[in-house]
């Protein structure tokens, strides 16, 4: 089944972003000049995704005005004689079916992806993480449903992350398929030291199956209190294993200052507008520190 689908849970508070994100969602804070949840959604588009669910919360409606018309800066643009400019900003809004939803309460990943059962449907759909912004020279959506095209099994996004961090993260247990390319038979979320199983960990993609909704259903409130998507996907690995891929890509934690910071600088140096005069200034500043 083509994979037309996608959500994207974007209703988390950024307690590690404050204090802007009292004001500023941490999805909505730029990349040089467009907000982090904008990439989120191109990848899903140039993946084949033509229907997309973000997920939102309280003070998140800028997320909702970006991917809309902008009559006001049209007629500006308009006026002076910027017409080119139009259709990049309407290109923004007509990139896929677009469609919002608010999770009225913060109970966890696996809460707000419950939520996007009338959406989804009975088809298998992709899940692009708001926190997680990923570069990639084939988008990382593309490479999961590759994977799920292949072995017919929901799909996770893995990397390998530093020891110390595991506990952070998640853990798996898993045996080599080919290539970049796992079964995972087992998951814990947040595991103490001598839980852990690999060094591997999700960041920030999968590609779920209908099944995922029943399981959360029966699914008790896990690390934090909250309902946690990875305990479900557990019991779908366990039961018939999931497909791990580890992915080509540098991924971004958007959720945190360093993360956000990082992106800024790279993407800026190798941004079409401001890219040289930007490297020569990053060049001449760090011969001062």
């Amino acid at each position: 089944m083509k994979i037309t689908k996608a959500v994207i849970p974007a209703a988390g508070l950024g307690t590690r972003m404050l204090p802007i994100a009292r004001s500023v969602p941490k999805e909505a804070l730029p990349i040089v000049d467009r907000p982090a949840v904008s990439y989120l959604v191109e990848e899903a588009a140039a993946s084949g995704i033509t229907d997309i669910l973000i997920i939102t919360g309280r003070n998140k409606g800028v997320i909702e005005d970006y991917f809309d018309y902008s009559p006001e800066y049209e007629d500006k643009l308009r006026a002076d004689g910027k017409e080119a400019r139009i259709e990049e900003l309407r290109r923004i809004a007509d990139i896929a079916n677009i469609t919002f939803l608010r999770q009225h309460e913060a109970k966890g990943l696996g809460h707000a992806i419950a939520k996007a059962r009338p959406f989804t449907g009975d088809q298998p759909f992709a899940v692009l993480y708001g926190d997680d912004i990923i570069f990639s020279e084939t988008p990382v959506c593309a490479q999961l449903i590759a994977a799920y095209e292949e072995y017919g099994r929901p799909v996770a996004g893995i990397k390998e992350v530093p020891p110390e961090l595991v506990c952070r993260y998640c853990t798996m247990g898993m045996e080599r398929l080919e290539g970049n390319r796992y079964r995972i038979y087992d998951m814990i979320e947040k595991p103490r030291p001598e839980q852990i199983m690999t060094n591997y960990s999700i960041l920030g993609r999968v590609l779920l199956t209908p099944e995922i909704y029943d399981v959360l259903a029966e699914t008790k409130p896990g690390a934090g209190g909250e309902l946690q998507l990875t305990d479900a996907m557990k019991v779908i690995c366990r039961r018939e294993g999931m497909t791990g891929v580890d992915f080509e890509g540098k991924r971004y934690d958007m959720g945190s200052k360093l993360g956000f910071l990082t992106a800024n600088v790279e993407r800026a140096v190798h941004h079409p507008e401001i890219g040289a005069e930007f490297t020569a200034y990053l060049k001449e500043f760090v011969k001062t520190l």
